[in-house]
């Protein structure tokens, strides 16, 4: 399971990343956003290989069954989510009435909250050993995540920085989820 998943993930890095420099490289200007979107996921998948790299073994105690059913529902929902933002991102630069482009934006948000369903289904249905694991890792990163985000918007108020509030919003999910795997690598590292 673990070596197949891994070349599931390699695999993902070599073609998102082949395809994103395609892209940009073959036809610069018109598929700037999908080559971006390729490169970044391409970038996110290598986080990923190097979590797992990193973990060790004895982080995860969950039954097969349960880390199996684990991977696909996130396999579904962030695959769902790439082409949906794929496909908010393109219907938004054609369409001009608030209500559905308000819409059209949240078109990504029932996969993330199925991403959501799937870690809480998870935490709730491991041994106490992986919850307590789990929840300081969870608790680590949105403490580390909220601070940054809190020195942000103080260095935003001083006038310091100017970032856009879309810009700093969208990225405050993928930042927990980058922290909670830094954060559950040096936890579980505590109950070897």
């Amino acid at each position: 399971m673990a070596r197949a998943l891994d070349r599931w993930i390699v695999g993902g890095i070599l073609a998102n990343g082949v395809a994103g420099l395609a892209l940009l490289r073959l036809m610069p200007g018109n598929a700037d956003t999908l080559g971006g979107i390729c490169i970044g996921v391409a970038i996110g998948l290598s986080f990923v290989a190097l979590l797992r790299r990193q973990l060790p073994a004895a982080c995860d105690t969950a039954p097969l069954a349960l880390r199996r059913r684990y991977s696909r529902e996130m396999m579904i929902a962030m695959g769902a989510y790439v082409v949906l933002l794929v496909l908010s991102i393109t219907l938004l630069k054609r369409v001009d009435g608030t209500a559905l482009r308000a819409c059209i934006a949240l078109l990504p948000v029932p996969p993330i909250a199925m991403t959501l369903r799937a870690m809480i289904r998870y935490i709730r249905d491991v041994d106490e050993l992986q919850q307590r694991i789990e929840l300081q890792a969870v608790s680590f990163a949105t403490a580390c995540v909220s601070l940054l985000y809190l020195t942000g918007g103080l260095l935003q108020a001083a006038r310091v920085l100017d970032v856009p509030a879309s810009a700093a919003m969208i990225w405050v999910f993928p930042l927990v989820c980058l922290a909670y795997g830094l954060a559950k690598i040096a936890v579980s590292r505590r109950y070897r």
